[in-house]
């Protein structure tokens, strides 16, 4: 990760520590750099945040000061932003969203032309302009300045490509939305009508400030009421780009990112489409599936925290299905990132073809008791590779054997280590969150 840019884009407070000079630069420094031998096409697409707009002429006016066209697919989803850059001949893509940070965040995700998130090396180069360690770029004159282009109609083919993608009617199916009051507001409505089903939204009235705010992915209770409350045969919950994707079943549970990869992965062995027999997975994912997998003989690999990793894993190996707890789920075969009203037609497909509710597709994989601990630290490194606290973990990692297991990993975005316990009880699991938290503190990485 670098200076400015994390695992995914360039976040931050918006005109705090990511600001409308930033946004100015990083469409200066692309237009200018993919438009060295050609006339750069650039598609930008925005979230619902108030801020989303202010970045996004901030953005327009880089690109077209550099000689770049820019087309503006407004307000949609990260994943459509992703389709339209690589079927249709686009330089790159840009996505303002903070995804599901709180709406006063906001970023800038930068999609290259095969619809992957940015190369580093890119994104080194953008930091170093940012930085001012390169030469100035020179502005376009006359005829090369860039134009803006209305381009909803993109957003229109990509909302055509997921309805494309449901192999079933949904008639006579009653699902439930949550938008989040964010970019699916209109989009996961229009696909889940389209194909026949009786459609119940919540949290699609987006003001600029409700994004993610009690509701969506990030908010899951909301939904799982609304599902007990209407009778609902499914529920789908969103994040701020929809890049995400949370399930309720009809009884209200929660099925989260590890049960879909679940009972998709199986679905998907079923039928012989699981390449290599294996299925993609971060750190993160719960001992609970762990131990699902085993049992229906799939195998599966774990990468580092972010859906980035996940496809990078994917791409070098050839594997067509991966994702993380939180939602982010790809589909290789059918998206080059984490789509989550892909993932609701996914998830729909399995339900439909094999006859059976969502509780008792998910009901194998039993998600273990789990206690994530953010311990703020003045060094991140330090307290990570601290002799003792590494002691304290092959400790806790020694006492649980084949019952649970410990991960402390470094924060990507903040100044914390994140301490997490799964095992058979709460109360194991706070038992040794405290005893490695206590050598933290006993060794004076914690801050207030």
């Amino acid at each position: 990760m670098g200076k400015y840019f994390g695992t995914d884009g360039f976040r931050g407070e918006a005109n705090v520590n990511l600001t409308v000079e930033h946004a100015f630069k990083v469409g200066r420094f692309l237009g200018w750099y993919y438009g060295q031998n050609h006339k750069c096409r650039v598609v930008i697409g925005k979230d619902t945040r108030r801020s989303s707009y202010m970045f996004e002429y901030s953005l327009v006016a880089g690109l077209t000061a550099s000689g770049a066209d820019a087309y503006l697919l407004h307000v949609t989803t990260t994943p459509s932003v992703s389709y339209v850059v690589r079927t249709e001949d686009f330089d790159c893509g840009i996505m303002i969203s903070a995804s599901h940070n709180p709406y006063y965040d906001n970023g800038i995700k930068v999609i290259n032309g095969k619809g992957e998130k940015l190369e580093e090396s890119v994104i080194e180069k953008i930091e170093e302009y940012l930085d001012g360690k390169t030469g100035e770029i020179p502005l376009a004159i006359n005829e090369d300045i860039g134009c803006t282009v209305d381009y909803a109609a993109g957003r229109n083919r990509y909302v055509g490509y997921l309805i494309s993608l449901a192999i079933h009617s949904y008639k006579g199916v009653r699902v439930g939305l949550d938008c989040a009051n964010g970019s699916a507001w209109m989009i996961a409505k229009n696909v889940f009508d389209a194909l026949g089903a009786k459609t119940y939204v919540i949290n699609n009235e987006p003001n600029g400030i409700n994004i993610n705010t009690n509701c969506g992915s990030t908010h899951i209770e909301g939904l799982q009421n609304y599902v007990v409350e209407k009778g609902l045969d499914v529920g789908f919950a969103f994040d701020g780009d929809a890049d995400r994707c949370l399930c309720v079943d009809e009884k209200g549970n929660l099925v989260d990112g590890d049960k879909i990869l679940y009972l998709a992965g199986k679905y998907m062995k079923e039928r012989g489409e699981l390449a290599n027999n294996t299925v993609v997975t971060t750190v993160m994912s719960n001992f609970g599936l762990y131990k699902a997998f085993d049992s229906i003989g799939i195998d599966y690999e774990k990468t580092a925290v972010g859906d980035k990793y996940v496809y990078e894993n994917m791409v070098t190996n050839g594997h067509k299905i991966g994702g993380e707890q939180s939602g982010h789920i790809i589909f290789s075969n059918y998206a080059t990132t984490g789509d989550g009203i892909l993932t609701a037609i996914k998830v729909m497909e399995v339900m439909l073809s094999k006859k059976m509710p969502l509780s008792e597709l998910a009901d194998p994989v039993k998600i273990y008791p789990q206690l994530l601990k953010n311990v703020r630290v003045a060094d991140k490194k330090a307290a990570r590779e601290d002799a003792d606290v590494q002691a304290a973990v092959d400790a806790v990692t020694e006492a649980l054997g084949d019952t649970g297991r410990i991960l402390v990993r470094e924060s990507g975005t903040e100044p914390v280590i994140r301490v997490m316990v799964e095992a058979e009880s709460d109360a194991i699991c706070k038992k040794y969150v405290d005893q490695v938290v206590a050598v933290l503190q006993e060794k004076g990485h914690v801050v207030k």
